[in-house]
C-alpha cells in the first residue's frame, strides 16, 4: 500500500500520522555533481535529516531563451537535477522541490534568466511602484540599483513563466513525485513573489497588468460602478477611471478610507492569483507550500494586508527567518513570533550557516538553535536548516557577487566534514523524530488571542494614516505582543473575516482593533463570543457601520451589554499560568489532551546571567545554560523525561555545564557542554 502525504492545517501528514517537518537545504546547483551523493549522505547520517529542500534555478537550467531547459546535464553536468533527485531517492531522502521562478538564494537576478528582464525584452512589462518607477533587483549592495523585475501578470512574462514551470512539472517532477519518487512537496515562489512579501503596499504593482487585475477585483467586490461610487463618495463613470492610492490622502471619513483598504485587499488577491497560477502551471500532484518572509517593523500592516493564507486554496503557509538575532533583538523576536502565529505551517528557511552575510552570531549554532525552538514553540510545524551543507562549485553566471563557500559556516563543511553545528542539528532532529507526533498533539497553553481585521491593515499601512485618526491593526498587534510577552503569556492570532464561533471559543479573551466600520458578520461573530461568556478588548472605537458602510452597531450594543467583560487595551494583563520567576527568558508550554504529558520550551535571552526558574501548573522547572540558548523538555507523569539544553555559546563567550531539573529528577553535565537526553540516552555535545 502506497504512503500518502498531505498537509492538514499546516501540518505534514504521512499516511495519516502528523510529523514535525525537519529538513535541510542543499543547493545542488552550487556544488560539483561529483560530491552530491557524499553531501547528501552527510546530511542524512550526521544531521539525522530525512528531507532535503532545494531550489531549481531557472537561469541555471535555461540560460538561453532559444534553447530548451536542460534538466539532465546534457549541456553541463551541474544541471542534472533529474539525476540529483534519483540520488536522493536512492539514499532514502525525501525532497521539497522549489522551482521558483524567482528564488533569491543569493543568485544573480534572483535566479531569473537574463532574457526575461524588461531591459532585455521590450515586450515584458516591468513591475512598477507608486511613482511609476520599475521595482529592481540588485544582486548585492555593490550592484545598486539593480535590474528591473518583470510584472508577474504581464502577458509576455506570464507566458514564459508558464512554459518554464510546466517544463519543470513534466520533465522533472512528474516522474519524481511521491510515492514513486522522492518529491513530497513543492514550494512556489520565494518570500512573496520577488522576496517582496514584506515590502510596502506602494512598492508594487502599478504596472498596466497589475492595474487591470485591480480593476477586475473592484468589479468582483462591488458589482457596479454605482455601488463603488456610493461607498467611496466618488462619481466615476467607468472602472478605468478608478486609480489606486499612491500616498496617504489625509482621509477622515470612512468613504475616503475605502480606497486604501481596497489596495490592501488587492494585494492579498494579487498574491493569491500569482501563487495559484504558478502552481497550476507546474501541475504537480504533491502538496504546495510557500515561504513568506516575516514582516518588517515599519511595514507590519503592509505584510498583514497582503499575507492572507485563507485565500490560497490548497496552497499551504510557510515562512522564513532572515531578520536578526531574536535572543537579543525584541523587534526581531516580535516579527518572528507573529510570522509563526499568522497561520500554521513550517519554518522553511532558518539561517544555520550565514555569519558573514548576516550576523557573526550565526557562526555559533546557539543562535539558530534558539530561533528554531522559538518557531516551534510559537506555532511552527517544522524547521529547515539553511543550508545543511556548504558548497563551492558554482559558475560565475549563477552568482558572481558572493565568495565561496556558500554559506560560510554550515553544519556540513564544504569538504564534507561535520562541523560543530552538526551534533546540535542531529539532537534536535532526533528529539522531534521521536516526539514530534506527540508534540503536535499537545495544545499550547494560551487563553488570549489577537483578532486581525485586515481592512484596517490596508488603511494603516500608509505613512501618516494613524496620525490622521485612521484605524490601527499592525501597531495594535505589536503592542498586544509586547504586553503578552511582559506578562509571560502565550497567545494566538485569529483572522476575523474567516473565523468561526468554535474557533473563537478556544480563546477566553480576544483583543480586536476598533474603527469606524467592520463586516456585519464579524460584528455578529464577536457579539456571539461575548454572549457565550467570552471577553473582548477593543483597541479603538466601536464600529457603527458594516463593510458596505451601512449602519451596523451590533458589536457596540453587545459591548454595552457585557461591560463587565471588556477592558482597556492598555490594562496590564495578569501573569500567565507559566511564569519565569528568575532569569531573562520566555517560556512556552504545551499540554497533551489525553495523557499526563507536557512540553516546556525555555528561550534564554542574550543578556541572561545564571539559572532560569519557571513555575508551571505542573511544578517548578529550573535550568542553566548558555546566554542566548534554549531548552526543550518533555515532562511525563510529573517528572522530567527527554530534554535538550544548550550550554555553550561561543559567540557570546558563554560556557556552562548545562543542567535541568523538574519533578525531583535532574540532568546535569559534568563539564561545560550542551546536554541532551533522547529516548533515555544522555549525550554531551562540545
Amino acid at each position: 500500500m502506497s504512503v500518502t502525504i498531505e498537509v492538514r492545517n499546516g501540518v505534514t501528514v504521512v499516511d495519516g500520522e502528523p510529523r514535525v517537518l525537519v529538513s535541510a537545504d542543499y543547493p545542488y546547483y552550487r556544488d560539483d555533481p561529483g560530491v552530491w551523493a557524499d553531501r547528501l549522505r552527510a546530511m542524512r547520517d550526521e544531521l539525522g535529516v530525512e528531507v532535503i529542500s532545494s531550489y531549481i534555478p531557472w537561469r541555471h537550467h535555461q540560460p538561453d531563451a532559444a534553447t530548451a531547459p536542460d534538466f539532465t546535464g546534457s549541456g553541463h553536468p551541474g544541471r542534472d537535477v533529474v539525476g540529483f533527485l534519483d540520488l536522493c531517492h536512492g539514499l532514502g531522502l525525501k525532497v521539497i522541490a522549489k522551482p521558483g521562478p524567482f528564488i533569491h538564494a543569493e543568485t544573480t537576478y534572483g535566479g531569473l534568466p537574463d532574457w526575461v528582464c524588461p531591459s532585455a525584452d521590450g515586450e515584458i512589462e516591468p513591475l512598477l511602484d507608486a511613482a511609476g518607477e520599475p521595482s529592481r533587483w540588485a544582486d548585492s549592495a555593490t550592484h545598486l540599483p539593480g535590474r528591473p523585475l518583470p510584472a508577474p501578470l504581464g502577458a509576455a512574462f506570464l507566458s514564459k513563466v508558464t512554459r518554464w514551470l510546466s517544463a519543470v512539472g513534466k520533465e522533472v517532477l512528474d516522474a519524481a513525485a511521491h510515492p514513486d519518487g522522492p518529491v513530497i512537496m513543492m514550494q512556489i515562489a520565494n518570500e512573496g513573489i520577488y522576496t517582496n512579501g514584506a515590502r510596502s503596499l506602494s512598492a508594487y504593482d502599478y504596472s498596466p497588468s497589475g492595474l487591470a487585475f485591480f480593476r477586475e477585483r473592484l468589479l468582483a467586490w462591488y458589482g457596479s460602478i454605482e455601488e463603488y461610487n456610493r461607498t467611496h463618495a466618488t462619481d466615476h463613470r467607468r472602472w478605468d477611471e478608478v486609480e489606486p492610492p499612491r500616498a496617504w490622502t489625509g482621509a477622515v471619513r470612512p468613504e475616503e478610507m475605502q480606497g486604501h483598504a481596497d489596495w490592501g485587499r488587492f494585494h492579498a488577491d494579487y498574491l493569491a492569483e500569482v501563487y495559484l497560477r504558478w502552481s497550476a502551471a507546474v501541475d504537480c500532484r504533491v502538496p504546495v507550500v510557500v515561504n513568506l518572509n516575516p514582516p518588517t517593523v515599519e511595514e507590519l500592516d503592509d505584510w498583514l494586508a497582503r499575507v492572507r493564507p485563507e485565500k490560497w486554496g490548497d496552497i499551504s503557509y510557510g515562512f522564513t527567518n532572515w531578520m536578526g538575532v531574536v535572543s537579543a533583538d525584541p523587534d526581531a523576536q516580535a516579527r518572528y513570533v507573529i510570522a509563526a502565529k499568522r497561520a500554521p505551517g513550517p519554518n522553511l528557511e532558518e539561517n544555520w550557516g550565514f555569519s558573514e552575510l548576516y550576523d557573526r552570531a550565526y557562526a555559533d549554532a546557539t543562535t539558530s538553535y534558539h530561533q528554531t525552538l522559538l518557531a516551534l514553540a510559537a506555532g511552527a510545524t517544522g524547521f529547515n536548516v539553511y543550508t545543511g551543507a556548504a558548497t563551492s562549485g558554482w559558475s560565475p553566471d549563477l552568482d558572481a557577487a558572493y565568495t565561496m563557500p556558500y554559506p560560510d559556516s554550515a553544519p556540513i563543511a564544504a569538504d564534507g566534514s561535520a562541523g560543530a553545528k552538526a551534533p546540535v542539528v542531529r539532537v534536535l532532529a532526533d528529539f522531534f523524530a521521536l516526539h514530534g507526533v506527540e508534540f503536535l498533539e499537545c495544545a499550547p497553553v494560551r487563553s488570549e488571542a489577537f483578532g486581525l481585521y485586515l481592512p484596517y491593515a490596508g488603511i494603516a499601512a500608509w505613512s501618516g494614516a494613524e496620525e490622521s485618526g485612521a484605524p490601527r491593526c499592525g501597531t495594535a498587534l505589536r503592542a498586544f505582543h509586547d504586553r503578552m510577552r511582559r506578562a509571560g503569556r502565550d497567545y494566538a492570532v485569529v483572522e476575523l473575516e474567516s473565523a468561526t464561533p468554535d474557533g473563537l471559543a478556544a480563546h477566553e479573551t480576544l483583543t480586536v482593533p476598533g474603527g469606524p466600520f467592520m463586516h456585519r458578520h464579524v460584528q455578529d461573530l464577536l457579539a456571539g463570543h461575548l454572549a457565550a461568556g467570552g471577553r473582548i478588548v477593543l483597541d479603538g472605537p466601536a464600529p457603527g457601520l458594516d463593510e458596505d458602510l451601512r449602519p451596523c452597531d451590533v458589536l457596540a450594543r453587545a459591548l454595552g451589554r457585557a461591560a463587565g467583560r471588556t477592558a482597556s487595551p492598555a490594562a496590564v494583563p495578569d501573569a500567565g499560568p507559566v511564569r519565569v520567576t528568575r532569569g531573562a527568558a520566555d517560556a512556552f508550554l504545551r499540554v497533551h489532551p489525553g495523557r499526563d504529558v507536557q512540553y516546556l520550551t525555555i528561550l534564554v535571552q542574550s543578556e541572561n546571567d545564571g539559572p532560569v526558574r519557571v513555575e508551571t501548573p505542573y511544578g517548578v522547572f529550573e535550568t542553566d545554560g548558555a546566554r542566548g540558548g534554549a531548552a526543550v523538555a518533555r515532562l511525563a507523569d510529573g517528572a522530567l523525561d527527554d530534554a535538550v539544553v544548550k550550554g555553550l555559546n561561543g559567540f557570546l563567550d558563554s560556557a556552562v555545564p548545562a543542567w535541568i531539573t523538574f519533578g525531583g529528577r535532574e540532568l546535569r553535565a559534568d563539564r561545560p557542554a550542551d546536554l541532551a537526553r533522547v529516548d533515555g540516552k544522555v549525550r554531551l555535545l562540545g
